[in-house]
């Protein structure tokens, strides 16, 4: 069998240009998704066979230009000039010609071999656009192929291209990009100083010059490690001074104004519109949607309507998995004889396991609507709508998309933040998310208010808690943003594409990529830490508590009672016993070391304990605490709970309240802490983070504890 070549395939071009659609054209299901070398964006490969050839494409992240100033220009310059595709394809949306063309003159500059993929054909004719394509090529001096990724035409086309440049059938270095001959002279000759540095062979000599002469830190970084430095900066010196005194301006500016001289008089050339220009679709919706009083309403009940289908539908889905895994458990209960080996499995992995997966259909539901939201134009009029009322605690409009949705869940909350581009921003929205008191902790705040407030009180209650977990959140924004995470801000601009009806197999494969990264990246670890928690609950055992189990069983059995009367009393003793036993093992000592700190809170040891399981996933506090008082597993509806809390003499309003702030701002459940890692990076600003969020709910927890006893 003779094995085919493979050719290594980059797409490179704008946001918002069909790149990805293009890509899931090319590929189909054969994808991968990873990250970038020691970054958090993802790196998406697709693999396909054409004519003899393996082609593997990788879809770079969307960029406006190769000057290095966001994380995505870093990536995709590094991975052009490091990894040197065989073929770059320069994907240009052909609706918006003028603007996606500034990225193919720096990529002509780089002199990469690369055709050109003129997407959205299909719009260009709709819209009474032509293109001389023939023409545009020629001044280009690259091959332009017209594809529609939403039509899959021109396809084949452009594979061909591909593998014929591939071959060297075509050619694919004719720059036809020159400045002003005062630039092109300081070009010229830096490039020749350049040009036999054997440390500097991987890159393009002139390309080199252009950047130097437009103050690029990387490339300067590179040059100014070199003997050579001394000549190549005397002659910078001169390039500015003839700059200054020829144009009143500098080298950067005055590159920048050819590349978009050059760019207008292409599109002069060949672009002509058949028809006037009228009001589009895209202007009427946007005259409604970005109105100065109709823009914000709009938007939050476009936010409602995605929290609604997320956490509303969802809701089934995950009651229906919450029953298969306990129908697992219970139908595999009966096969297992040991009982250490059947609490492991149904305590443990099971439901581990069923903790990870319960959240998956909001995890898909949440990235369906948000990709569609994306691919629709709609989440960019989203950011700018918001974006004022964002901006006074230092974010951007983008960011409050992520933390409207941490209401829901942290999980996907913290990985929807990849749509920030700047990463002191995208760090801040991670570290802000938790404070939106996800669903997890509603049943907390259910139980609680619900045994110490009346109704209509209760309902007040939840809403100042939540209003309080928004207000520390957006306090935490704004003192990060002030202090520590001040620098590296950038301005808010954002492309306002126009709105087009996403591709729906792009939106659903984009909500299984999002699934799967959330199984690899919670599973584990949560698993992990349910195991953990499986352990120091129920360990060591208690020898007289087994023996007492045993023998209460035995006694109950030789009554004179009713099967069902036996159960109820064996299951009463048990459940007895697993209390004494919780608060014999690791976790009951731990909650009883723990109450010196939290008892200014109100708090004894047995709310220890049940903060110390709250870590694993807040919903476990209710149950643990219905182990603690002997009613076996409960929920927040639980009225026997609820009595014996009212009831218990540790317990208050003053206490209920305190635990609901502390609840809702200590350290997030441990999938949520591990994504956040993932996410950030590094474990230094997790950590932090964590030690911050244990002395605000102390703090905050101490101050309500305190003002309730005097005011209730």
């Amino acid at each position: 069998m003779i094995e085919k070549k493979g050719i290594s395939v980059a797409l490179a071009g704008n946001p918002n240009c069909g790149k990805s659609s293009l890509f899931n054209v090319l590929t189909g299901a054969r994808q991968k998704v990873g990250n970038f070398s020691g970054v958090t964006i993802e790196k998406h490969e697709g693999f396909l066979d054409f004519k003899g050839y393996s082609l593997k494409v990788v879809d770079l992240p969307g960029i406006y230009s190769l000057t290095p100033y966001s994380p995505e220009e870093i990536v995709t310059r590094r991975y052009l000039i490091d990894e040197k595709p065989d073929v770059v394809v320069n994907v240009i949306e052909g609706p918006n010609l003028e603007r996606n063309l500034l990225l193919t003159t720096q990529m002509m500059e780089m002199e990469v071999d690369f055709v050109v993929a003129l997407n959205m054909i299909d719009e260009v004719e709709e819209k009474g656009i032509s293109i001389d394509v023939k023409q545009l090529q020629k001044l280009l001096g690259c091959h332009i192929i017209p594809t529609s990724a939403k039509k899959k035409t021109g396809i084949d086309s452009l594979l061909d291209h591909v593998v014929r440049a591939y071959r060297k059938d075509i050619d694919l270095k004719k720059n036809k990009l020159s400045f002003r001959p005062e630039v092109e002279e300081s070009v010229h000759a830096i490039a020749a100083l350049l040009m036999h540095q054997p440390e500097l062979e991987r890159f393009n000599p002139r390309w080199l010059a252009i950047k130097l002469l437009e103050n690029d830190r990387e490339v300067y970084h590179q040059v100014q490690q070199l003997p050579v430095w001394i000549k190549v900066e005397l002659l910078l010196q001169d390039a500015i001074r003839i700059a200054a005194r020829l144009f009143d301006s500098d080298p950067e500016v005055l590159i920048t104004e050819d590349r978009h001289a050059f760019i207008r008089g292409a599109m002069k050339e060949c672009v002509r519109q058949r028809s006037p220009e009228r009001a589009t679709m895209t202007d009427v919706i946007d005259s409604v949607v970005l109105n100065r009083v109709l823009g914000l309403p709009i938007f939050l009940f476009v936010v409602w309507a995605m929290f609604q289908l997320t956490f509303t539908l969802g809701s089934p889905l995950m009651d229906g998995l919450e029953y298969l895994f306990g129908l697992l458990g219970s139908s595999i209960e009966p096969y297992l004889g040991n009982k250490i080996l059947k609490s492991i499995i149904i305590d443990g992995i099971i439901a581990g396991v069923g903790g990870v997966l319960v959240f998956l259909p909001n995890i898909v539901l949440l990235f369906i609507a948000l990709s569609f939201l994306e691919a629709s134009g709609y989440m960019a009029r989203a950011a700018f709508v918001i974006d004022k009322v964002m901006h006074r605690i230092g974010l951007h409009g983008k960011s409050f998309i992520p933390m409207i949705t941490g209401f829901g869940c942290s999980i996907p909350a913290i990985m929807a933040t990849r749509t920030l581009k700047s990463p002191t921003d995208r760090l801040t929205t991670i570290l802000v998310i938790p404070f939106m008191s996800c669903g997890a902790k509603l049943p907390v705040y259910v139980l609680l208010a619900g045994a110490f407030f009346p109704p209509d009180v209760a309902a007040n209650v939840l809403f100042g808690i939540y209003m309080l977990g928004i207000g520390v959140g957006l306090w935490t924004a704004w003192l990060l943003k002030s202090t520590v995470l001040k620098s590296d801000s950038e301005p808010f601009v954002m492309e306002l594409p126009p709105y087009r009806w996403p591709a729906l197999h792009a939106v659903f494969f984009q909500a299984k990529v999002k699934a799967m990264m959330y199984l690899k990246k919670a599973g584990t670890l949560i698993l992990g830490a349910v195991m953990l928690i499986w352990g120091v609950s129920n360990y060591p055992r208690n020898p007289v508590l087994d023996q007492w189990l045993a023998s209460e069983t035995s006694r109950i059995g030789a009554l004179h009672m009713t099967p069902v009367e036996k159960t109820s009393a064996i299951d009463a003793v048990r459940q007895q016993v697993q209390a004494d036993q919780l608060e014999y093992s690791v976790a009951g000592r731990a909650g009883k070391m723990i109450e010196p700190l939290i008892k200014p809170l109100g708090f004894d040891w047995r709310i220890g304990i049940a903060l110390v399981t709250g870590l694993v996933a807040k919903e476990v506090v209710v149950s643990t605490m219905g182990t603690i008082y002997a009613l076996g597993q409960t929920d927040e509806s639980s009225a026997e709970l609820k009595s014996i809390l009212k009831n218990d003499p540790g317990f208050s309003q003053a206490t209920a309240l305190s635990l609901m702030v502390f609840v809702l701002l200590y350290i997030p459940c441990v999938a949520a802490v591990g994504v956040m890692k993932k996410e950030i990076g590094r474990w230094k600003p997790v950590l932090l983070y964590s030690v911050y969020v244990l002395a605000v709910s102390w703090i905050l927890s101490f101050v309500t504890y305190r003002l309730a006893l005097i005011l209730l």
